[in-house]
């Protein structure tokens, strides 16, 4: 094989290529691709990167001329389109080191996906595509360092809950200046909603193109335009992401097989064309996220749980809370005193993922195990009787035994620093995580850093109080603005700023940074920092 990276290999029909690169080496820039035939700049969804291993991640862009194409195709031609990628080790892309042709395919809705092996371990890369006369803008990346080293630092941002209607995505171009070495993003990252069915006060400042998705059509529709938002493409081109569903990527509160609405008598809503929905659903969001082919869905199954090692710094368990789940209890929402959300065999996780996780903590040797999940994990009851709970079905409230089951898996595999992230609920929390709550000796064993909304249900008050923070004291901190999360990780400590935006119903508001937490290694549970 000469200097040259080989040819892409598509796999599992998706065209995710596995491609071998040889580290160093210096290799011409790509030449244009001939025979492409588009008149016009197909990059308008932007370029991503995502899944760092030592020696590569995964490259990601989608053709599209038309994004907000009714049929979902992005107004492509019906037929095949290649795809040139490069990758060098400086901005310019002077010193390229890998190279190849990727196919994007209408079966996949244009998408392209590399898989990159053979790079260099812990190091920043930059890349970029060409189709025809076409290239697109230049993004960022990094390999994650040596699975035997220890880096000084990891710069890690987090985020959640972009409601596109809702406000302007400053909150991804704030992240996206602050620069960091990986992203999380806990779900949310789509609405299925169509416009002007989910209104915040003062009225949306945009809309959704489409009806409600429903269809692999509507919903690869909904992830272009999304897509679209110069400000979202700022932020997959800073850095690699890992990215979780949550529920409105499929439908809003869905657990399992079960929908929001289950009523057989309604099309959309019975359990065989539920099925058809998430397939859907599925397929449009492998097609637009920076995945590995170990994620491409079978049909309505999807494996998206897995475990990212950030060298001997981090383990980040990337959690799936709403595949395998059981149904939420007494018709979902906040309820009072349901007992049956105690029972030992109701799960949040099913059964494999519960034991992926218990096996990953026994076999860590990482300072920081990280899980990058979707839902409130610490306990949040809202009613200050002792006699009576009211807490939320959704979250793992309404799945105690499941919570406890996994907190003490961390305690009892000595774990030695447990984070929990966590989106979906559109505000910031910080939060000490027990065994049990109801016991006030109970020992501190992890915490919580829960990120607000980048853009869902608007503004925000900007309320730093909230009433249940009296009677739940491992409830820490509490903040009602848009934003993100940044995190800085070293072997001695992880440092939380919750940045946060004065407004996101019109563009281009300042961030500030509202509270810092730090956690020290070996010390569970969180300090707050002037």
């Amino acid at each position: 094989m000469d200097n040259i990276s080989r040819r892409s290999l598509l796999t599992a029909g998706l065209g995710a290529g596995l491609v071998a690169a040889v580290p160093g080496a210096a290799v011409a820039a790509a030449s244009t691709v001939p025979g492409a035939g588009l008149r016009t700049d197909p990059f308008t969804l932007g370029i991503a990167s995502g899944e760092p291993w030592p020696d590569g991640f995964v490259l990601w862009t989608r053709l599209a001329l038309d994004p907000l194409a009714e049929d979902g195709l992005g107004g492509m031609p019906s037929r095949s389109v290649p795809v040139a990628w490069e990758v060098a080790e400086d901005a310019g892309m002077k010193r390229v080191v890998a190279r190849g042709v990727e196919h994007a395919l209408i079966d996949n809705a244009h998408s392209v996906h590399v898989e990159l092996r053979g790079l260099k371990p812990g190091r920043e890369y930059f890349y970029r595509f060409r189709s025809g006369q076409h290239t697109s803008q230049v993004g960022r990346t990094l390999t994650s360092p040596a699975l035997h080293e220890t880096p000084a630092a990891l710069a890690m941002s987090f985020a959640s809950c972009a409601q596109y209607e809702h406000g302007y995505f400053t909150g991804y171009r704030r992240l996206a200046e602050d620069h960091p070495d990986l992203v999380l993003h806990l779900g949310d990252y789509v609405y299925e909603y169509r416009k002007e069915s989910y209104v915040i006060g003062g009225g949306n400042p945009r809309d959704h193109a489409g009806p409600e998705t429903v269809s692999l059509e509507n919903y690869r529709q909904r992830h272009a335009q999304y897509k679209s938002d110069p400000d979202l493409q700022a932020a997959h081109a800073v850095a690699p992401w890992l990215v979780v569903w949550d529920d409105h990527e499929v439908d809003n509160n869905w657990a399992d097989e079960v929908p929001e609405n289950a009523d057989p008598a309604q099309l959309n809503d019975s359990a065989e064309h539920f099925r058809q929905r998430r397939a859907a659903a599925f397929k449009a969001y492998y097609e637009n996220m920076p995945l590995r082919a170990s994620s491409v869905p079978a049909g309505a199954d999807m494996k998206i749980y897995r475990t990212v090692q950030w060298g001997q710094l981090a383990n980040f368990h990337m959690m799936d809370t709403r595949q395998y789940r059981d149904d939420q209890l007494a018709g979902d929402g906040w309820k009072k005193n349901v007992q049956e959300r105690l029972a030992e065999d109701r799960t949040i996780t099913g059964a494999d993922q519960e034991k992926w996780l218990l096996d990953g903590f026994m076999n860590s040797t990482q300072r920081w195990d990280i899980l990058g999940q979707q839902v409130f994990f610490a306990e949040r009851d809202r009613n200050k009787a002792a006699e009576i709970d009211d807490v939320s079905m959704d979250g793992w409230d309404g799945y105690a035994a499941s919570r406890r089951r996994i907190t003490q898996g961390w305690a009892d595999a000595k774990v030695r620093n447990a984070v929990v992230l966590t989106g979906d609920v559109h505000r910031n929390w910080a939060n000490d995580v027990k065994v049990d709550y109801k016991d006030p000796a109970s020992p501190v064993v992890g915490s919580e850093l829960v990120c607000t909304s980048v853009t869902s249900t608007g503004n925000g008050s900007g309320s730093t109080v909230d009433p249940v923070m009296a009677w739940n004291p491992h409830l820490r901190f509490y903040n009602d603005q848009r934003g993100y999360v940044n995190t800085r990780i070293t072997k001695d400590s992880l440092q939380a700023d919750f940045r946060v935006l004065d407004y996101v119903t019109t563009p281009g508001s300042p961030v500030s940074t509202k509270a810092s937490f730090e956690i020290r290694d070996g010390v569970p549970g969180l300090r707050a920092r002037a």
